[in-house]
C-alpha cells in the first residue's frame, strides 16, 4: 500500500535549503479537514484541524508545521484496520507540533489526528518578509508562499505534500469568507454565519487561504460558461473592478487554448479593501490589493500573470523551492502571450525588452537553483520566460505549443521539476528533427550559468 511522494527524485536531506525549516519525515498527509471559527474585532482564532495520514517507515515521534502563536490543547489520534494508534504526548517548540506516540505506529498505517488549537493568529517571521494569516483593517487574508500556512493551521508545509482540503470557517456577519474550492454550504446562526468549502484536487499547503471581509459578488464571466470567473470586491470599488477584469475570462480561454484545458471548477478573485504590494496568487483564487484597482487596465499584466499561475504553481506544483522559475517563468511568460493575442505585440518584442533590460543587471543569478535571497528576484521571472522564449523559438510554434500541452497534461494535479518539461522538450525535438545537443545547449546555458546567453532569435 506503499503510495511515494508526488516528486520523482529523493527528498534532498532532512532541511529545507530555501526556508531553513526541517522536512517533516515519515508520513503522507492525504487530507485536511479544518474547522475553523474566526472572530474579526479581536483577531481570535479557533479550530479543530483533522489530518488524515498515512505513514511510510515506522513511527515513534512525527512533527507537523505549526506557529507558536497558536497553542495546542488537544491532540488525539485513530488508526484504521483495527490499528491502535495513540498520541501519549504532545509539545510545541521552534514552530513545531512534536507528537509522541504511545506505541510504535507500523508502517504503511492510516490514521487521523485530530488537533484542537486557538490563537491570535499572526504572520510567521521569513526571510521574505511576514507570510500567512493577516489581520486587515477590515477582515483578514492569508498569502503564504512559500511557508507562511503554519500561522493558521498545523500542517506539513512543504510544497510537493498536496493532498485534499475541506474547510469550514464561522465569521462575524455580514463579513464575506471566500476560500479555495467549491462552496457547499452557508449557513447562518444568530450573528455569524458558517461557510463550508471543499478543494476537489490536490493542493499546496501554501496555496491553501482564506479572505474575510465586506465583499460583494461580481460575475466576470458569461452565464453558462464551462468555467465561472467570480469576484469578491469591497462595495465602493464594485464599478472600476468590473472594467479591470473585463478581460479575465477571455484570458481564460486563451490559456484554455494554449495550455489545455482549465484545471478547477472556477476561478475567483477578490480584491481587499486594503493596499498590497503585489498580487498574490491561491489554488482556484487569487488575491488583489484596492491599489490595483483603478479601471484602467494599469495592472493588465498581473491579472494574466496570476490566472496563469493556476496551470503553472497550482495544477503543476513544485517539487520544491529552487525550481520557482517553472512557476514563474511560465506565468511571466503567459503575460507576453496575452498581449501577442490581446494587442499584437509579438511575444519575442517583449522578450527582446526584458533580455536588454537584464542585461544592465548583475550577472550572478542561476536559474536552476537561485538560492533564498534571489528566489523571487525579478531576474528569475524574467530569465526563466526568456528560457521559455527560448525553447518556443528552437522547436517552433507548433511543436512548442504541442510540447507545452503534453507537459501539462502529464503533470496535472501532481508536481513537477525540470526534468519533466526537459523530457517533453526532447520527445518534442525528435519529432520535428531538432537535434538533441541544441536542447542540451539551450539547457545549460539559461539554467545552469550565470552569464546571460545570446538573445534566442529564429534562424
Amino acid at each position: 500500500m506503499t503510495r511515494n511522494r508526488l516528486r520523482s527524485t529523493p527528498v534532498p536531506g532532512t532541511r529545507d535549503d530555501y526556508t531553513g525549516i526541517d522536512f517533516n519525515l515519515g508520513f503522507h498527509v492525504r487530507a485536511y479537514h479544518l474547522d475553523l471559527s474566526y472572530r474579526v474585532g479581536p483577531n481570535r482564532l479557533d479550530g479543530t484541524a483533522t489530518l488524515r495520514l498515512d505513514n511510510w517507515t515506522p513511527l515513534t515521534t512525527m512533527t507537523l508545521d505549526l506557529s507558536p502563536s497558536l497553542r495546542v490543547s488537544r491532540v488525539s489520534a485513530q488508526g484504521s484496520a483495527g490499528v491502535d494508534v495513540q498520541v501519549a504526548r504532545f509539545r510545541q517548540s521552534g514552530g513545531k507540533l512534536r507528537l509522541t506516540f504511545a506505541r510504535e505506529v507500523p508502517v504503511d498505517t492510516e490514521f487521523t489526528l485530530s488537533i484542537r488549537y486557538g490563537g491570535t493568529p499572526r504572520p510567521v517571521r521569513t526571510p521574505w518578509g511576514n507570510l500567512g494569516w493577516e489581520e486587515l483593517e477590515n477582515g483578514a487574508l492569508v498569502a503564504s508562499q512559500p511557508n507562511g500556512a503554519p500561522s493558521w493551521f498545523p500542517c506539513d508545509d512543504t510544497p510537493d505534500e498536496k493532498a485534499h482540503y475541506e474547510i469550514i470557517v464561522t465569521a462575524d456577519n455580514p463579513y464575506v469568507v471566500a476560500v479555495n474550492g467549491t462552496l457547499l454550504s452557508k449557513k447562518p446562526a444568530g450573528s455569524r454565519t458558517t461557510w463550508h468549502y471543499r478543494v476537489g484536487n490536490p493542493m499546496a499547503t501554501y496555496l491553501a487561504t482564506v479572505q474575510i471581509g465586506d465583499y460583494l459578488p461580481l460575475l466576470l464571466s458569461a452565464e453558462g460558461d464551462a468555467v465561472p470567473v467570480r469576484a469578491w470586491v469591497p462595495p465602493a470599488l464594485r464599478d472600476s473592478a468590473r472594467e479591470e477584469f473585463a478581460d479575465q475570462a477571455r484570458m481564460l480561454a486563451l490559456y484554455t487554448e494554449l495550455f489545455g484545458p482549465y484545471p478547477f471548477n472556477s476561478y475567483s478573485v477578490v480584491v481587499t479593501e486594503d493596499d498590497l504590494e503585489i498580487p498574490l496568487e491561491a489554488q482556484g483564487l487569487s488575491i488583489f490589493g484596492a491599489n490595483h484597482i483603478r479601471g484602467d487596465h494599469a495592472w493588465e499584466r498581473l491579472i494574466a500573470h496570476e490566472l496563469s499561475h493556476q496551470w503553472f504553481g497550482n495544477s503543476l506544483g513544485l517539487a520544491q523551492w529552487n525550481d520557482i522559475w517553472l512557476n514563474e517563468g511560465f506565468a511571466c511568460y503567459a503575460e507576453w502571450l496575452w498581449f501577442e493575442h490581446s494587442a499584437g505585440r509579438p511575444a519575442a518584442e517583449s522578450a527582446r525588452h526584458h533580455y536588454d533590460e537584464l542585461l544592465s543587471k548583475p550577472q550572478d543569478l542561476l536559474l536552476s537553483d537561485p538560492g533564498t535571497r534571489d528566489m523571487f528576484d525579478d531576474r528569475v521571472y524574467k530569465r526563466g520566460a526568456l528560457t521559455v522564449h527560448a525553447l518556443r523559438v528552437l522547436l517552433g510554434d507548433d511543436a512548442f505549443f504541442r510540447m507545452l500541452r503534453r507537459y501539462v497534461a502529464a503533470g496535472r494535479h501532481s508536481v513537477v521539476e525540470p526534468v519533466d518539461l526537459k523530457r517533453e522538450v526532447l520527445a518534442e525535438a525528435r519529432a520535428v528533427g531538432v537535434p538533441e545537443s541544441a536542447v542540451e545547449s539551450l539547457w545549460q546555458a539559461w539554467l545552469h550559468r550565470e552569464a546571460l546567453p545570446e538573445f534566442p532569435c529564429a534562424p
